[in-house]
């Protein structure tokens, strides 16, 4: 036989002989060059192999094998526990090896085998799970960047929750379009606090004026990101926000200013449990009483419900084409439900500063439209 020749020859064979011999012998065993019985000899021979003092002789047998269906499952199984250099092909490559081998080895492994495994051709969603987990933070930047890698919401929000506030997992999850539109919110939080905590900024505004202004600047991102958030997720979005605290009364003013009508609609229909369709058919030409009724079931104090239902009516006009107007002009027109820019207490303070805003947003874009020209 063959391999009985081979088997004799190895023995006193120099590394380098070993290695091509071993390369040639496990590529006719993946090919099915050999006979049946010399096919079984092949694998025994494979297997006795790994034995072989040299790494570069199992690594030649790795590189053989790696990618084929057809290799011994024992064999394969001891090159991904050899050495390094020796288990990474098999790791990156093989498809023989199951998500509950390469989950353990995730678990166990150092950040070079986390890395492999997450550039993987297909990385399920098991897999990415585990890595999202316990993956080191360049494990899972390679896993972002991988466009076979089936990960789920959880697992982005795993990643946002461990690594966001390092750049190279933040830029990473930015850039990746299934980022969900709660992670991206976490994303921004966690800058706002890196910022915060930064002994520059500190040293440029004291800590007081620093958390005002990167909580406004958290406020302004967050409407920002409805914008490019689409319809559908805007649930998870809201559920989001109100575990963190953050759908309050004057978030939900902000959005009315703004014209989130939609995610304004979504919010009250998390925060009443109504169904949907009639709140949509409320907000779209429900009478003041019902809406009233509606705002109060949703925990929007009772001063609230002038200057929202005045917002409600201005976007009803501008959705039917019966006026022009902006953040400018509405939040001035809901300041004037409370008596104008002169009007006492926290919600008039609001509208004063939505309204600003928007006159420095305006102005601004006025400037750079006529530099432009």
């Amino acid at each position: 036989m063959i391999v009985g020749h081979f088997l004799k020859w190895i023995d006193t064979a120099r590394v380098a002989e070993r290695a091509a011999a071993v390369s040639a012998l496990a590529r006719a065993y993946v090919q099915k060059e050999l006979p049946f019985e010399d096919r079984c000899a092949a694998e025994a021979a494979l297997t006795l192999l790994l034995d072989d003092p040299s790494a570069k002789v199992r690594l030649a047998m790795a590189e053989a094998l790696s990618m084929s269906h057809h290799a011994p499952l024992q064999v394969i199984s001891a090159l991904a526990n050899d050495q390094p250099e020796v288990a990474g092909l098999v790791l990156a490559r093989s498809p023989l090896l199951t998500d509950s081998d390469l989950i353990d080895r995730v678990a166990s492994g150092q950040k070079a085998t986390q890395k492999l495994i997450a550039d993987r051709p297909f990385v399920s969603m098991a897999l990415s799970a585990a890595i999202a987990e316990v993956g080191e933070p360049d494990a899972c930047a390679m896993l972002l960047a991988n466009s076979g890698a089936d990960i789920a919401s959880l697992s982005f929000r795993r990643m946002a929750e461990r690594h966001g506030d390092l750049a190279l997992v933040r830029e990473a999850l930015i850039a990746d379009p299934r980022l969900p539109s709660e992670c991206r919110h976490v994303l921004l939080v966690k800058v706002g606090e890196a910022l915060k905590r930064s002994p520059l900024v500190a040293a440029l505004m004291g800590s007081a004026r620093a958390e005002r202004v990167m909580r406004d600047a958290c406020v302004k991102a967050s409407l920002t990101l409805i914008e490019n958030t689409q319809a559908h997720e805007f649930a998870a979005l809201i559920e989001h926000l109100r575990l963190r605290g953050d759908l309050t009364a004057s978030f939900l003013i902000r959005t009315i200013a703004h014209g989130k009508v939609d995610f304004f609609g979504a919010a009250i229909v998390a925060l009443t449990e109504q169904a949907e369709t009639r709140i949509r058919a409320l907000l779209a030409g429900g009478h003041d009483v019902a809406l009233s009724a509606l705002f109060r079931k949703a925990g929007l104090a009772a001063s609230t419900h002038k200057v929202i239902l005045r917002a409600l009516k201005i976007w009803r006009e501008v959705a039917n084409g019966k006026r022009v107007a902006g953040v400018q002009e509405v939040s001035w027109l809901m300041l004037k439900e409370l008596g104008g820019p002169a009007a006492p207490g926290d919600l008039a303070g609001l509208l004063k500063a939505i309204h600003i805003e928007a006159l420095r947003d305006n102005a601004r874009g006025h400037a750079l439209a006529i530099a432009a020209a």
